[in-house]
């Protein structure tokens, strides 16, 4: 059996850490960019905008609050979701100081990130597509 380390990080890097992989999902990633859009959400207005079943936007509605980036408020029956601004903010501070430390040439970035218009069930949603320049892409005919 292997020994396990234990490393004692500064509780801020801890917090970056737990942010980073609850936003490791794209679903949580999606939830995060409704309720920036708009704050205070339930569950059921969450489940209409993202076609996946209750208890499955439930189990990832609990993910972020175990990672502290969202609050609940009890009303009634209703729980209702909103932003956890102070984590946010902490993120985008380590995120910017990380970024700043080194710099990349656009001319020198391998992939290009474009957005494409999504049809049907899911137009709602924001369809990314990473473009790399030395694979070919297969074009589907339409």
């Amino acid at each position: 059996m292997g020994i396990t380390k234990h490393l004692n990080f500064d509780t801020e890097t801890k917090s970056i850490g737990k942010i980073c992989k609850a936003l490791g999902h794209p679903t949580r990633i999606q939830i995060m960019t409704l309720l920036w859009k708009r704050d205070n959400r339930t569950c059921g207005e969450i489940v209409e905008l993202i076609p996946l079943a209750q208890s499955t936007i439930s189990k990832h509605l609990l993910e972020l609050k175990k990672a502290n980036l969202v609050n609940i408020k009890n009303e009634g029956k209703k729980i209702i979701y909103s932003i956890e601004v102070n984590n946010i903010e902490m993120l985008k501070k380590y995120l910017t100081s990380y970024l700043s430390t080194f710099e990349i040439s656009e001319q020198n970035k391998s992939t290009v990130l474009t957005t494409r218009q999504a049809r049907g069930r899911n137009s709602y949603l924001k369809q990314y597509n990473y473009q790399f320049p030395d694979k070919k892409i297969k074009q589907l005919a339409v």
